[in-house]
């Protein structure tokens, strides 16, 4: 039963997080939510921080520590498989008809209508991710204190990292410098 309702889940996610990695994360979110024991708030975090530094597409990555996590190597299986097939099945459907797609005024404007709603998805990642990595809630819940409200560690490293990200002569470094980067110092501050 834990197989099948893996499967569901990440079916479900890859079915309607259409654009990529970043759009499956308020699915994955939910499903946190609704499966504490699967996984939480802290692991979805992790994850985000291994799946942008690993191979892979995020959404892929996350499906299989879940599926490990769940139901070790056949749960990780069975996770992945159930996020990658919709897709699968719609592009090999495109595929047999993609002249007639390619020209149908419907279908452009139906993609052209996704737009927002991955930007709205990804918005929502976003969101997510900063609350777990700069907003400390909980101790401001707690404290109504104003100061409270931001770890200063995290606050320092998006804003450092911010300014290091528009800096011309900084565009240049190969991203996995900035990967490797950001990988030293997480482990020297946390």
């Amino acid at each position: 039963m834990t197989y099948l309702l893996l499967f569901y889940e990440f079916f479900k996610t890859g079915l309607f997080a259409v654009g990529g990695g970043l759009a499956t994360l308020p699915f994955i979110y939910d499903m946190s939510a609704r499966y504490p024991e699967w996984l939480s708030v802290n692991d979805i975090s992790n994850m985000i921080a291994i799946s942008e530094s690993t191979p892979g597409p995020m959404g892929v990555n996350m499906a299989t520590y879940t599926g490990y996590t769940v139901g070790g190597a056949f749960g990780s299986v069975i996770a992945t498989f159930g996020l990658v097939l919709p897709s699968l099945v719609i592009i090999v459907i495109i595929a047999k008809f993609l002249q007639k797609f390619q020209e149908n005024k419907l279908v452009k404007h139906a993609f052209y209508g996704l737009r927002p709603a991955v930007a709205g998805l990804i918005a929502a990642a976003a969101l997510q991710v900063m609350k777990v990595a700069i907003l400390t809630l909980d101790k401001f819940s707690e404290t109504r204190n104003i100061l409270n409200l931001a770890d200063p560690k995290g606050l320092v490293i998006c804003i450092v990292t911010l300014i290091l990200l528009y800096l011309k002569p900084l565009k240049k470094i190969h991203p996995i410098v900035y990967i490797l980067c950001g990988a030293v110092i997480g482990i020297f501050i946390y």
